[in-house]
């Protein structure tokens, strides 16, 4: 099958990168795939809202801009992330490709992983003028988001392997060692397969990889930030430990009660008397409040303007 071109503003793929049968342009099943997710995505906040606390967060929330700042740059790192990557890849509009990308993270964050790049992936495939066959593109920022993902962890518990036994994981070195094994080998496994994996040209891989990475670093430090803004009390050099340790129980497989695990070890570093429960709990109750928000308004505005939404 000889190679095609697309237009200027296109891609140049191969036969890797087409379609999956049941992926492809004029396919009933696709047509609806984009509307289908979006509804369950407003399914999900209407389920979502019903255990929300809104009144006991609010009391807790910190009044200081900065740190109003520094959550905002935490919840749009990944879409910001994913926009430079795909501006690059298939010069993707700022505006319209950022809401498509939030909505691929809100739809991760709070339906299930990947199925936001399900519903990116059917946004994309509906504009050929802008991209020809998005899956392959699609496909490999995904991968190498995991392996970058992967890569970042291995290298804390690198360097905080001489200081587990003080942190009291509550995991027993086998445990912790198989897990280890099969993060590093699923990596290793999809750079020696990356020829046959992967779609992009190598200087694209290398961008996307770089993007990935980055995207990592900033989303596993800019945490450490936001405890201390709402804890300064605490010096940020243990939030960012803790920040670290967070990120390597959040990507080790065959960990259970990561959450547990995790409060555990702040407690043991920083002591019960500072109240690093009350600040998980309004921590996440924060970032579940902005999805319901980001989602449902996203959602509506992709349904009440779709051709803008397209645009």
């Amino acid at each position: 099958m000889s190679k095609l071109v697309s237009d200027a503003n296109a891609v140049t793929w191969d036969e890797k990168s087409f379609d999956p049968p049941l992926l492809e342009a004029g396919n009933a099943a696709l047509r609806w795939l984009g509307p289908v997710i979006s509804l369950g995505i407003f399914g999900a906040v209407l389920y979502q809202l019903r255990g929300l606390q809104i009144g006991g967060v609010a009391a807790m929330l910190p009044r200081s801009p900065l740190f109003w700042l520094a959550f905002a740059a935490y919840y749009l790192a990944a879409p910001l992330f994913d926009l430079l990557i795909f501006r690059r890849l298939w010069h993707l509009p700022f505006v319209a490709g950022l809401g498509a990308l939030t909505r691929k993270f809100v739809g991760n964050e709070i339906l299930m992983g990947y199925i936001g790049e399900v519903h990116f992936y059917s946004w994309a495939r509906s504009r050929l003028k802008m991209v020809a066959a998005p899956f392959g593109a699609v496909k490999d920022v995904a991968i190498l988001s995991a392996v970058m993902g992967n890569v970042v962890t291995l290298a804390v518990l690198a360097a905080a392997y001489p200081f587990l036994h003080v942190l009291h994981l509550g995991v027993a070195p086998r445990t912790l060692v198989a897990a280890v094994v099969i993060t590093l080998g699923s990596s290793l496994v999809l750079l020696l397969a990356r020829g046959r994996v992967l779609t992009l040209g190598e200087r694209d891989l290398a961008f996307v990889a770089a993007a990935q990475l980055g995207r990592v670093v900033v989303t596993a430090l800019l945490p450490a930030l936001l405890w201390h803004l709402a804890l300064p009390q605490v010096a940020i050099g243990w939030w960012i430990l803790l920040a670290a340790v967070r990120l390597l129980l959040s990507r080790l497989p065959l960990l259970p009660n990561k959450d547990f695990a995790f409060a555990a070890v702040a407690v043991l570093l920083i002591g019960r008397s500072v109240a690093i429960g009350d600040l998980m709990a309004m921590m996440a109750t924060l970032i579940l409040a902005t999805h319901l928000i980001v989602g449902a308004a996203l959602v509506l505005a992709e349904f009440a303007f779709p051709q803008q939404a397209a645009e």
